[in-house]
């Protein structure tokens, strides 16, 4: 078991109608200006941002507002935000949303904490490193990314085609509300997406390297077993409580660490798919990892074939062949892909309609032009990167 420390200071109130607490909790972490972050129109039409404001004017809590947050949060946004949250004094800063929400307003947060950094991409471009933040609270719409957890932030910049992340200690959010039932009018396609998102956030913590984790191991196949019924269930069922609420506990701790402490975590079909939704900002970060993992496993299972045997049998419930592991291996990987065939997920990035001369681009992009290589069980270079996505791309033919 590999040295590690656990770092989980987020406040989360579960259940129906906590959100109508966000007003006095704001007022204990000590805000008094709010900027109010969101994205499009959902959460105008179900009435959830006029019920915020009312929360936040019974305290008597200023604010400003600034929606507008797409999928693949972008960074002109995130600096109009620094700026208006410079402007009008903001000492808090409220998502309203889902990943995406929480990822951008993090930025903003930093941006305008930090104002000797002239431009907040340095931060995901890791040319520097935010040293204060504003205090940050969540009340989520979408159960996928586990920002509200999580001290993760990922921005995309469509200028040069890059979707870049930076882990800090000052992106874990003050709270986060997670109330299932704003969940239910999410669709069917979003909740398939979530549904991947949230299990590939531990499925590569555990298939990281690492020895000797039995309760961590036990924790990961836990969430993972839950998200695959949850995930179905929402999918077919939007309106249950139970499978809304299941994602939304196994998003917060699929991503927060828990499931991955004492292997060496890396997480390199995330990192691919960041090459593929920072070049075609249309497509959705859960569908990309999809359309990407079953591949990456096929080409890497040999070199952790213990570690795919144990996924087959205790996730999926595979009946081992002792006498040929592989064998199960493969068996483990295929329900995977067919249980998001059956969430009408992808599993080719041909489905995106990628073209073959752009799979170069991407294992370039990847890879930082030759600079770097990807950690795991297998270490992946870009002739590595390049035949994944190539598998991936003739998944699709």
């Amino acid at each position: 078991m590999e040295n590690f420390e656990f770092y989980t200071p987020t406040r989360v109130l579960f259940g129906k109608g906590q959100e109508e607490k966000v007003g006095k909790l704001i007022r204990e972490f000590g805000g008094t200006k709010v900027l109010l972050h969101y994205g499009g129109q959902s959460a105008k039409k179900s009435g959830l941002l006029d019920r915020v404001k009312s929360c936040l004017e019974a305290e008597g809590l200023k604010y400003v507002e600034l929606g507008g947050v797409r999928a693949n949060p972008e960074l002109a946004l995130v600096k109009e935000g620094v700026a208006l949250a410079r402007k009008e004094k903001v000492d808090f800063v409220l998502a309203v949303g889902g990943g995406s929400v929480i990822d951008s307003s993090k930025a903003i947060a930093n941006g305008a904490a930090n104002p000797e950094v002239e431009d907040v991409w340095d931060f995901s471009m890791k040319k520097a490193a935010p040293v204060r933040t504003l205090p940050k609270g969540v009340i989520l719409t979408l159960a996928a990314a586990g920002s509200e957890m999580s001290e993760s932030c990922v921005i995309t910049n469509p200028e040069v085609n890059l979707k870049r992340g930076y882990n800090s200690r000052l992106n874990r959010v003050q709270f986060a509300i997670e109330n299932p039932e704003l969940t239910y009018s999410v669709p069917p396609y979003q909740t398939a997406c979530g549904a991947v998102d949230i299990a590939m956030h531990t499925m590569e913590r555990y298939f990281s390297p690492g020895e000797d984790t039995d309760l961590t191991d036990a924790l990961a196949e836990a969430v993972m077993r839950t998200i695959i019924k949850a995930g179905k269930e929402a999918y077919f069922d939007p309106e249950n409580y139970a499978a809304r609420g299941n994602m939304m506990w196994a998003s917060s701790l699929a991503h927060n660490d828990l499931t991955g402490n004492g292997r060496k975590c890396f997480l390199p079909v995330h990192q691919m798919e960041h090459e593929l939704s920072g070049l075609h900002t249309e497509i959705t970060h859960g569908a990309g990892l999809a359309a990407l993992w079953c591949s990456w496993a096929r080409y890497v299972y040999t070199y952790s074939l213990s570690r795919f045997v144990r996924f087959a049998v205790n996730v999926w419930g595979v009946q081992e062949d002792f006498e040929h592991p592989e064998k199960t291996a493969l068996e483990g990987i295929r329900r995977q892909e067919e249980y998001y065939k059956e969430l009408s997920m992808p599993t080719s990035i041909r489905e995106f309609g990628i073209k073959e001369e752009e799979l170069e681009t991407l294992a370039e992009m990847c890879c930082y032009r030759h600079t770097r290589t990807l950690p795991g069980y297998k270490v992946l270079d870009y002739d590595d990167i390049l035949k994944i996505y190539r598998m991936s791309w003739e998944l699709g033919a």
